[in-house]
């Protein structure tokens, strides 16, 4: 819901996007989960908002993945010129 296509779709879409878009990507989808932790954590619900920090976590760790990835790919990029 709310989202056009397939999730197959979406995924392709997004990782069709340049490297440093997916980091931006991930980082913004970690902010969206801790937000939703801290709302689970203020509602009393700490096991809800632990895992739901875990995976801000892991979506953090996968954008540092991806700048490295970026990085090592970055001299070999066409840069638009």
């Amino acid at each position: 819901e709310g989202v056009n296509g397939t999730l197959e779709e979406l995924a392709e879409q997004i990782g069709n996007l340049r490297y440093d878009s997916v980091e931006e990507f991930l980082r913004t989808l970690g902010d969206k989960i801790k937000k939703d932790g801290d709302a689970d954590k203020e509602r009393g619900r700490p096991q809800l908002s632990n895992g739901l920090y875990e995976i801000a976590d892991n979506l953090y760790s996968a954008a540092d993945t991806m700048k490295k990835v970026r990085d090592i790919c970055e001299p070999y990029m066409d840069s638009g010129k």
